[in-house]
């Protein structure tokens, strides 16, 4: 009798405890098999060019250019990438960003072992698998027809955002994503305007508000 082959993953995450975590549990299965680790978003961009794997589970919260930015070029590179993203935070930009950027499921790092195992299957087998209470918070959120405050931020706008909670200066945040201090600057300047704030502790303050970055 042959054996179907196991779905292969790719872990993404900058801790080295919660990548232990994972492989232990996806190990533990018939069908999951950990082929690659990858501490960053650069890092999990150039190791997938050299082991494409069926699915890609990728942090959010990472230095660099984070989860979001790593989701939008894995994308680009490989239209047919499968990748769940985890997050440990609650609200709402998050997951709309990062299926924005071409992620195929979301879920809270916060959920059960099983509906992780059942979220990897289901995105392999090439469906989508949404973790349900952010659903809901989603769907709420569209029918009150009131967006989180962030959501006027663009794509590029929420990833400068996002480093500036972080305390990066913007010659930081512009060797990051390879732009000039020029452009980063003008980003800067929108995500003031849009969001009615004076300085980066302001920026940084609404970031731990809404759950975003850690205090």
């Amino acid at each position: 009798m042959t054996m179907k082959p196991r779905t292969t993953i790719m872990l993404v995450d900058d801790h080295a405890v919660v990548r232990a975590g994972f492989r232990l549990m996806l190990e533990a299965t018939e069908d999951l098999q950990v082929v690659a680790e990858a501490d960053s978003g650069e890092s999990a961009y150039a190791q997938y060019a050299e082991h494409p794997v069926d699915v890609v589970v990728m942090d959010l919260a990472m230095a660099g250019i984070g989860g979001i930015e790593a989701i939008r070029r894995l994308v680009a590179r490989d239209a047919k990438v499968r990748v769940l993203a985890l997050s440990a935070h609650d609200d709402t930009s998050h997951p709309r960003r990062a299926l924005g950027a071409g992620a195929r499921g979301y879920l809270s790092k916060r959920t059960a072992p099983e509906t992780l195992l059942a979220a990897l299957r289901c995105i392999a087998a090439g469906q989508r698998y949404i973790d349900a209470a952010i659903a809901q918070r989603l769907a709420v959120q569209d029918l009150d027809g009131d967006p989180h405050p962030l959501e006027q931020l663009s794509e590029r706008e929420f990833e400068v955002f996002l480093q500036l909670a972080r305390g990066l200066s913007v010659n930081q945040i512009a060797d990051t994503f390879n732009l000039s201090p020029s452009t980063i600057g003008t980003h800067l300047y929108n995500i003031k305007q849009k969001l009615k704030v004076g300085n980066q502790a302001e920026i940084a303050l609404i970031a731990v508000r809404h759950g975003l970055i850690a205090t």
